[in-house]
């Protein structure tokens, strides 16, 4: 509540404050007079200071000056008489906010400038009886393993059975002392397996490098949300601490002292006896809708906001619900209803930033690739799957794009590399296209075209594609993609003096060349893209402006969605999302984009969770996981950065001279140690290594280097490419330096982060 202070202390004779206020708080005054003089002195300022919060910083409060409402009222009443003189004083007010608020747009950072919202309409088109459904089917499904409240709108009249929890120790209390149940149930009974914490730490001799997390152990993400969350005043650099520690990623070199219970977060489920016969949870309560149950309520919707305009949906179609298998159970290592599946998205030509992230897969991730015969028979290897749109995200389809896709991945120096036969059973390269995947989604495929001049919807803002384009589409076999959006316009295609389309026009572009040129649609078509995948096939999708630092073993454990924070914000941020494949909460997304122009910009599927209470069944973790730098670039938390520091994402390419002494010094060990991936949001544009902008992966594939590097070096002759040290960046970026230790694993020459070498 912001404080007023309008009143100055006065002294005494002998030169000390008066005591102005009694025990009770209440102000005193020595006469009469001194009282009028102290209200007479604040009503004739026309200002008075206010003390508000700065949000994200409970210790420190700002100080503004606003309008004296008792100045404004004596104006007013002196001015145009009592009858008028609030509303004169109201409309000033508002003046002042517009004003306030104008500033803030004209002046403020285009990245931190605040829109007030005076309240968006609601976007919900399922009532309360499918949103009990939706909850019930996916803690059934093993998919809720959190302590985690449910929340009471949701209206549950009883705890349901949780099959990925264990039973919960409660003391026996008598009943003449139990409270009364309450009228809605927030909370499940755990029926599920007891967990073993684990203390994960190399072992001698075996020092050197941490040691691979234990096949089929989980990560307990309630312990992670205690430990991480900046809604708690939680620091990234605690939270890295925490998960470095907790998955042995120290080495045994840390320095603290002590039992390290709470921050032990990695555990593997203990089998229980007879468990091919668990405790099953009837389908009657999750396939049939149920009104609330409260006392005097007939509305059963009572309490929800629809969407206006619209009816409610009719009961979604769910599948049965899914039996909970401890991983030690699982007849193979790969649960199928559990895919290992990484997705990535890409559009146009082949360049170092696929090629960085596929590079860090090898790196990071237990594939197998440091065994010369198959995998070990209790480890279930990630596939990565990269998603290909060839041409432009509004692009005519070709009807041979899938072996043009493969014939430009062979020639592409960053590219070929990955088809390599050692990497055929873990690196996919698949072709996009739109209107098969839509048609794949049993909840869109029989309407979504009724919107295919809203198909390219982001955030409530569309652009328009040309009829011809959407009409091609549509009818295309083996088609690119169709779907994005950014802005509010409606571009034409644009063409040359030779008919050729014109490649800076917005449905031309293939990548985004500069800042300038930026390949919004392709972008907003990633939205889309990332919600069909996951749906269909189950699995991770990740930006292409992702980096992986860990093996995520231990989040492939954990059953249940997530995305990460959007920075202080508490909205999504969808460049990571786990999503179970044809799960409750996946039918609820997409009918309710339906309805809302599919529309899967992440601040709008924020909405469609909150809306319909369901953010817990798509868990926000924070954002020191996956993108550890983004409070600091956002002036947060900088009394108290992680390593490295980061004051701007630009930072990673070209870092200051004051801290290029670190990457050199530190390695791939000291960056942003603990969290599983690095986002560094676009700069699509910016080379990781300058002075060697190519494949460096050795004579295995020189090939693609010598193209690469003539591409790079048109004015050398290759018999005089020489590399000398002295030619090199004095100090390397931490780009570089991620690039260049990656490819050193390939080429051979250091095992990976675990102590793993590659074996061809």
């Amino acid at each position: 509540m912001p404080s007023l202070n309008y009143f100055s202390i006065p002294k005494r004779a002998n030169g000390y404050p008066d005591k102005t206020r009694l025990t009770n708080g209440l102000p005193t005054y020595s006469s009469a007079v001194q009282e009028k003089m102290h209200r007479h002195s604040r009503s004739m300022s026309w200002t008075v200071p206010v003390s508000v919060p700065i949000p994200g910083v409970r210790t420190r409060r700002l100080r503004l000056f606003m309008p004296n409402p008792v100045r404004m009222q004596q104006l007013g009443l002196s001015r145009v008489g009592r009858r008028r003189g609030p509303l004169i004083v109201f409309l000033l007010l508002i003046a002042s906010l517009c004003t306030f608020f104008s500033f803030a747009r004209r002046f403020g950072p285009e990245e931190k400038q605040w829109t007030p919202n005076f309240g968006e309409s609601s976007t919900l088109v399922f009532g309360r009886g499918d949103i009990q459904r939706i909850w019930k089917w996916e803690i059934a499904s093993s998919h809720y393993p959190s302590k985690r409240e449910i929340p009471e709108q949701v209206g549950l009249t009883a705890p349901p059975l949780n099959p990925a929890l264990p039973p919960r120790k409660v003391p026996t209390i008598p009943s003449r002392f139990r409270p009364p149940p309450g009228p809605v149930a927030t909370t499940t009974r755990g029926d599920g397996p007891r967990r073993v914490y684990l203390d994960i730490q190399s072992q001698p001799p075996n020092v050197a490098y941490p040691p691979r997390p234990v096949p089929g152990s989980v990560a307990d993400l309630d312990i992670i949300m205690e430990q991480c969350d900046f809604s708690q005043n939680k620091y990234v650099r605690d939270c890295l601490e925490v998960l470095r520690l907790g998955a042995g990623l120290d080495n045994g070199n840390h320095m603290r002292i002590g039992k390290m219970d709470e921050w032990k977060y990695i555990y593997m489920e203990q089998d229980r006896e007879n468990f091919t016969e668990p405790a099953q949870i009837s389908l009657a309560n999750v396939i049939a809708p149920r009104a609330v149950e409260s006392g005097g309520v007939q509305d059963p919707n009572a309490g929800l906001t629809k969407k206006r305009g619209v009816e409610w949906e009719p009961p979604l179609l769910l599948r049965p619900t899914l039996q909970h298998i401890p991983y030690s159970s699982l007849p193979s290592p790969c649960d199928p209803e559990n895919s290992r599946l990484f997705h990535m998205f890409w559009t146009g030509p082949f360049t170092d930033k696929p090629y960085l992230a596929l590079l860090s897969f090898l790196f990071t991730q237990n594939h197998g690739l440091h065994l010369k015969e198959d995998p070990e028979p209790n480890v279930c290897r990630p596939e990565f799957w990269l998603w290909i749109n060839p041409g432009p995200a509004a692009s005519i389809p070709n009807p041979s794009a899938l072996t043009d896709m493969y014939e430009q991945l062979k020639t592409n120096p960053w590219a070929a590399p990955f088809l390599h036969p050692r990497f055929k059973d873990v690196i996919k390269f698949k072709l996009w296209n739109t209107t098969d995947q839509l048609d794949g989604i049993p909840e869109l495929k029989d309407e979504w075209r009724e919107l295919k001049e809203t198909l390219f919807n982001s955030g409530g803002h569309i652009i328009n594609v040309p009829a011809d384009r959407s009409k091609s589409a549509e009818a295309s076999p083996t088609g690119n993609s169709d779907n994005s959006t950014d802005t509010a316009a409606t571009p034409k295609p644009s063409s040359t003096s030779n008919d050729k389309p014109d490649e800076d026009d917005m449905l031309n572009r293939t990548g985004s060349k500069s800042s300038s040129s930026y390949d919004r649609l392709s972008v907003i078509l990633s939205d889309m893209a990332r919600f069909v995948l996951c749906h269909r096939f189950g699995g991770i999708y990740l930006d292409a402006d992702t980096i992986f630092l860990r093996d995520w073993e231990e989040l492939w454990g954990w059953k249940g969605a997530f995305a990460y924070r959007w920075s202080r914000l508490e909205k999504y941020n969808t460049a990571v999302l786990r999503m179970n494949k044809n799960s409750a909460l996946g039918s609820f997304l997409f009918r309710t984009a339906l309805k809302n122009g599919l529309d899967f910009h992440p601040m709008t599927v924020s909405r469609y969770t909150k809306d319909a209470h369901l953010e817990g069944l798509l868990l926000r973790l924070p954002d020191a996981l996956f993108d550890s730098a983004w409070l600091n670039t956002e002036v947060f938390q900088r009394e108290r950065p992680p390593q490295p520091y980061f004051i701007e994402f630009a930072d990673f390419f070209n870092t200051p001279t004051q801290n290029s002494a670190a990457p050199q010094a530190l390695g791939f060990e000291g960056f942003f140690r603990g969290a599983y991936s690095y986002h560094f949001h676009n700069f699509w544009w910016k080379p990781f290594d300058p002075s060697r902008n190519w494949p460096d992966l050795g004579p295995r594939f020189s090939a693609g280097e010598k193209a690469a590097r003539a591409a790079a070096m048109p004015d050398i002759e290759p018999e005089e490419w020489v590399d000398r040290v002295s030619d090199d960046k004095r100090d390397l970026d931490w780009a570089t330096v991620l690039k260049r230790t990656f490819e050193a694993y390939v080429r051979g020459e250091r095992p990976n982060m675990y102590g793993e070498w590659l074996q061809w």
